[in-house]
């Protein structure tokens, strides 16, 4: 239903700048400009695949609707909840997906290579119908757009315990699904805008200013990972699935987060928060910093986005070295500073747990706080300088193809009996929109913490 909804939303914005692009070019009397003309065709690009998506996602809430109500009805008439599919004449009671982590008896990655090295029928069979069901169950987003393989979900849950910086800053973006196709991505920021003013008298002229925007490109970025395997590990290995799938996801996932933050823009790269043109800068120099120091900073860096755009901050994105340097802080009778409750009758600059990854429960100002440990430590002149970073997560779009992961499957080195795998996935990220939706907090008081 979420998705649905963004896709409803979104289809209307393209309409109404579809509309608004051929509204202006007839008021002005004249013909669409090249840019103006490009738009058009890129915007109506987009909706012919937002339009099917949408009739798909119809169509298939339709059917859950139908089979909730015959659960509903079968539970009425005293029988079993069950759900029926018709195979054969039967009633099928339940079909546990082809891979998963309690049916054990067929490999992942042993069914790719035989289905596509050994040409194993039944290993074939078995693909397909991993890919049916992550289409149906998963709703593995435009995964038809790519030639590669959707990870079984389960192994994708496997990963964020591993020990990696992960994507803590890229799950609290504002997430949006990845044009079909193309290789960069363009969204629209007003420049000018309207004026208003008190009219002056009747049939006196209103205030018109004409409103003009710009085009923010972003380019579409390839995470990719790779390992090379024996066939023997594949094909006699036992948690091969496991352990690789989730260490390349896990290793995607930071280098996409890592670009979120730090990415430079050039190269293929995505435009990071810590290098946009144009954020709020909030210096802390402090040769003896302490957390009464930091404070009065954070808030200004809130302060800062709420009074350049005129939308409220929501987001914290910190070191966790920098949230320990919080959380070790204590007065002058030695009582904690931020309390790792919230219920308690105290002064607290923040509250929130000690232990903790990611958006773990911490906040300073009622805004929450998340630890990733993929801001780098080596600022400053000195090199040794973290950041902290203040957002409106509304502003931080973030475009990601539909799937966690595709893969592909190629025997490389044959006669070394060596299997390549490479993982990858697509991703877009504007966070420039605009600019002052962005605060950083820099200086020497951020230097690495003492305990």
């Amino acid at each position: 239903m979420q998705l649905l909804n963004q896709l409803i939303e979104e289809r209307a914005e393209i309409g109404e700048t579809q509309t608004s692009i051929v509204t202006r070019a007839a008021e002005e009397a004249r013909d669409l400009t090249e840019t103006e003309d490009k738009n058009l065709t890129e915007l109506q690009a987009r909706s012919v695949t937002v339009d099917a998506r949408i009739a798909e996602l119809r169509e298939i809430k339709e059917r859950n609707m139908a089979a909730e109500l015959m659960k509903a009805e079968v539970r009425a008439m005293g029988g079993q909840e069950t759900e029926t599919k018709s195979v054969g004449g039967a009633i099928v009671r339940s079909e546990p997906l082809t891979y998963s982590e309690n049916r054990s008896e067929h490999s992942f990655f042993k069914d790719v290579f035989s289905s596509y090295v050994i040409k194993d029928r039944n290993a074939e069979d078995r693909i397909n119908r991993h890919q049916q069901e992550m289409a149906i169950e998963t709703r593995a987003g435009d995964s038809g757009s790519f030639s590669g393989l959707v990870i079984p979900q389960y192994l994708t849950n496997l990963a964020q315990p591993l020990a990696r910086a992960g994507r803590p800053f890229a799950d609290q973006c504002r997430a949006l699904p990845l044009p079909a196709d193309g290789m960069s991505l363009n969204v629209s920021r007003v420049t000018t805008g309207s004026t208003a003013a008190i009219q002056a008298t009747e049939n006196a002229a209103v205030s018109n200013t004409d409103i003009d925007d710009t085009l923010i490109t972003s380019n579409i970025a390839t995470i990719a990972s790779g390992q090379q395997l024996s066939r023997q590990a594949i094909e006699r290995g036992t948690g091969i699935d496991q352990l690789v799938a989730s260490d390349m996801m896990l290793a995607m996932a930071t280098a996409l987060d890592s670009q979120l933050l730090n990415g430079s823009g050039a190269g293929g790269q995505l435009l990071g928060i810590r290098v946009v043109p144009g954020v709020n800068e909030i210096t802390f120099t402090s040769g003896a910093p302490t957390v009464a120091l930091l404070y009065p900073k954070i808030i200004d860096a809130i302060q800062q986005i709420n009074s350049n755009v005129f939308q409220p901050a929501d987001l914290i994105i910190m070191h966790p070295r920098r949230a320990a340097m919080l959380s070790a802080a204590v007065d002058s009778t030695g009582r904690p500073l931020v309390l790792p409750i919230a219920n308690v009758p105290q002064n607290a600059v923040g509250t929130g747990p000690v232990a903790g990854y990611g958006n773990a429960g911490m906040q300073i100002a009622g805004l929450p706080i998340v630890t990733d440990a993929n801001v780098v430590t080596n600022r400053g002149a000195g090199g040794n300088e973290d950041q902290i970073y203040v957002v409106s997560r509304n502003n931080c779009l973030l475009f990601e193809s539909g799937g966690p992961m595709f893969l592909r499957m190629d025997e490389t080195a044959g006669l070394n009996l060596t299997v390549t795998l490479v993982g990858y996935n697509y991703a877009g990220f504007i966070a420039n929109r605009e600019p002052a939706a962005i605060s950083v907090v820099v200086g020497t008081g951020l230097v690495a913490p003492t305990f």
